[in-house]
């Protein structure tokens, strides 16, 4: 089992500090950059980051707003994250780094793909949306999450949490799950929905050049093949994992496969 330090990133300029995980040590190849999703923290990667091999050196950094975070008034859009990420990267001495994006998380991640390819070496999408505000149960979401209001229910921190996987997910994991997601204010859950939600996330996915990796659980109850599909047509070098049996979050529910499909699309990418 791996070991995982934590550290905080002091970004400056005005720009948030961020505590931030990290494993393996340098190598020959870019490091992994692990970017969470909405109302979590790099704790979500925690079994990936475990299960990783020294050889793989990797970052999870926690962004504005979430778990030990700082937590500005503003700046919740998709691009201030991915402006964030960009620092982070500034901040760390890191040129050139494979971004690995978890569920929404993908979608800062891809926005710096598309605007500085000159810091990404590869790109990984782990049930990530092409598009979220066509989904089903948006709508839904976005009401409940409207009338949020400090501190933030538990009980709908955990449903929403067990709404994503189909799969066993350790229950003590689950529950530091909760408990990271209960760190983010009410106002930073409903103005990063209102972010992904009113941005042309199709716009995101276009000038993507780097190799890409998209992998999707087929029982995942947020994301349908054909939404994944419109990221594959979208990325010329781009190719599909499709997790049999996995939910919305495969990083949970199959950590080691995971880890297995990112050492191996790393180890192909052009150096």
């Amino acid at each position: 089992m791996a070991t995982v330090a934590v550290h905080r990133a002091v970004l400056g300029g005005g720009r948030p500090t961020l505590p931030y995980a990290e494993t393996g040590r340098p190598g020959s190849g870019p490091p992994l950059v692990l970017v969470h999703g909405y109302a979590d923290s790099w704790w979500t990667f925690e079994p990936m980051l475990r299960a990783m091999p020294a050889a793989m050196h990797a970052y999870a950094p926690t962004q504005r707003g979430h778990g030990d975070a700082d937590k500005p008034a503003g700046g919740y859009l998709p691009e201030d994250f991915a402006d964030d990420l960009v620092a982070f990267l500034d901040h760390l001495g890191i040129e050139r780094a494979v971004l690995v994006g978890g569920s929404s998380g993908g979608v800062q991640a891809r926005i710096v793909a598309g605007r500085r390819p000159d810091r990404v070496a590869g790109l990984v999408l782990l049930g990530t949306p092409a598009l979220l505000a066509d989904k089903p149960g948006t709508a839904a979401v976005r009401e409940a999450v409207r009338t949020l209001e400090d501190p933030v229910d538990r009980e709908f921190a955990a449903a929403f949490a067990r709404g994503l996987a189909v799969g066993r997910v350790a229950p003590g994991f689950l529950e530091t799950v909760v408990d990271e997601s209960l760190k983010a204010p009410a106002r930073v859950w409903r103005e990063t929905l209102r972010g992904l939600l009113e941005t042309d996330l199709a716009a995101t996915l276009t000038g993507i050049l780097v190799p890409t990796l998209v992998v999707w659980g087929d029982r995942d109850p947020v994301l349908t093949r054909s939404d994944q599909q419109l990221i594959l047509d979208a990325i010329p070098d781009s190719r599909f994992a499709v997790h049999e049996g996995a939910g919305h979050v495969v990083y949970w529910e199959d950590p080691e496969r995971v880890v297995r499909e990112l050492a191996a699309f790393s180890a192909a990418l052009r150096p």
